[in-house]
């Protein structure tokens, strides 16, 4: 049996569910922070498996749902604009904004370009250095030190028709404010395994310990998973809060030290506006002074007029983990993932999305 399939063996996951139900006597509310994990949950059937006592709390860990509106705004704008090539990575074309997506913008004529990487954008530059290229930097860490990367060589190399709309988020900022509001209902984490390879889980010890809240580092696929949901129980049911790496063969407390050095060497934190949620103090990065130039934001200024949202959506809640999906008036009716009135509708990592594809649609679940 490889590594992968045994992360994935039903009869080693069965061992770690039956565990999970001896173990749990008191009703927990376990969050877990990434999308991509929500979408492992929804589709192995795992939220379902765990005993009643125990319900999983999706939380805003999908970059492309907590851009905010704002942001989406300036992209388009600056899309629409002559003479710029536009480069972001797919999930963010469908996202709506007020009156348009960046799917429709290309439709429209604007050049729009589905990118798998930030380099991509730079070699686009470089062949067409009549064209002012804009990469749309959209992530959690995990993407920051290739974005600090493309502007690094951009800036050796004077590529100077390409920007960036810096638009990554943190998460140790977000867990604050979800544990800090009086409206919590978290009692564990599960913190995704990605982010942690990258940052390392150092700066989650304080969050545990103020807020007497087990955190445990895990990954994706279905024996991940309910091993992390195990770990955080026995916490739970101790009494314990500390922070526990489940995720061992991917993560080291320290993380990886050379992408935090390319971080820090680019970009510095500031307050951020999500979606959904508003502004959460240092939990953005920007560009320090010495790469403002490029800031595509600075380059083409747009000021934007009060924005109004949807009054069916009810993202910014779902996006707290103080509503499901199903809560939602438009849920499935007037949101599906054609027609959707939010970010978590249209994102591969949003919590909408993940309940229609897999069918958690209510009552009958």
């Amino acid at each position: 049996m490889d590594l992968l399939s045994s992360f994935r063996n039903a009869d080693l996951t069965k061992v770690v569910i039956d565990r999970i139900h001896k173990a749990t006597k008191s009703s927990w509310k376990i969050m877990e922070i990434c999308g991509g994990q929500t979408h492992a949950i929804m589709q192995y059937g795992i939220d379902q498996l765990l005993p009643s006592k125990i319900e999983m709390i999706h939380g805003p860990g999908c970059p492309v749902c907590v851009t905010s509106l704002e942001l989406i705004e300036q992209a388009i704008h600056i899309a629409n604009l002559p003479g710029v090539i536009f480069t972001s990575f797919g999930d963010m074309l469908r996202v709506p904004g007020v009156s348009q997506d960046l799917l429709s913008v290309r439709a429209s004529g604007a050049d729009v370009r589905v990118v798998y990487s930030p380099f991509d954008a730079v070699k686009i530059a470089q062949s067409n250095p009549k064209k002012q290229v804009v990469f749309f930097g959209v992530g959690f860490e995990t993407t920051v030190p290739a974005i600090g990367m493309s502007i690094l060589h951009a800036f050796r190399e004077a590529i100077n028709n390409f920007s960036i709309i810096p638009a990554n988020v943190l998460v140790p900022p977000a867990m604050h404010t979800i544990l800090g509001s009086s409206d919590t209902l978290i009692n564990g984490f599960l913190a995704a395994g990605h982010v942690c390879a990258v940052m390392g889980y150092w700066q989650y010890e304080p969050i545990a310990e103020k807020y007497h809240c087990p955190i445990v580092v895990t990954g994706f696929d279905p024996l991940d998973l309910v091993n992390g949901i195990y770990k955080t129980i026995l916490q739970l049911e101790q009494g314990k809060y500390y922070v526990e790496n489940a995720y061992t063969r991917a993560v080291r407390k320290e993380g990886n030290l050379k992408a935090q050095a390319i971080m820090n060497e680019v970009f510095e934190p500031v307050d951020r506006q999500w979606r959904g949620i508003g502004i959460i103090p240092k939990s953005g990065l920007n560009l320090q002074k010495k790469f403002a130039s490029f800031n595509a934001i600075e380059r083409f200024p747009l000021h934007l007029n009060p924005i109004s949202k949807s009054s069916l959506c009810i993202a910014g809640k779902v996006l707290q983990g103080l509503a499901k999906p199903t809560d939602c008036p438009a849920f499935c009716k007037e949101c599906t993932p054609t027609t959707p009135l939010g970010a978590p509708m249209v994102s591969s990592e949003g919590t909408c999305a993940a309940y229609y594809r897999y069918q958690r649609l209510g009552t009958n679940d």
